[in-house]
């Protein structure tokens, strides 16, 4: 005969087993949803961005040079150090190629 002791057992153990499946089954989902390339309909209503990292160079371990678009503007900016710096505005395609030899 089996006392309230066991039976409290066996409820954990079926609610954890229970969970578990749960989680599993939500795992399986979101695996088979993103292999699909479906995505939520929140995020394919919202507008393009705006700005968007072309390159990127560190010069030393606190400073970089990296060059931004935004809005199809193109600028040169060193970050970091004792504060951040524009090197240049609206870059031309000549400028950001190097010529070949």
């Amino acid at each position: 005969m089996t006392g309230p002791a066991d039976i409290s057992w066996v409820n954990a153990l079926v609610s954890f087993a229970l969970i578990l499946a749960l989680l599993a089954g939500l795992a399986a989902f979101l695996k088979y949803v993103s292999s699909r390339g479906i995505t939520l309909p929140l995020r394919s209503s919202m507008k393009q961005r705006r700005l968007k990292l072309i390159e990127s160079l560190p010069l030393d371990a606190r400073r970089r040079v990296v060059i931004v678009r935004c809005d199809n503007d193109e600028h040169l900016l060193l970050l970091g150090g004792q504060n951040d710096i524009v090197v240049k505005t609206n870059l031309s395609k000549s400028e950001k190629e190097p010529s070949s030899l």
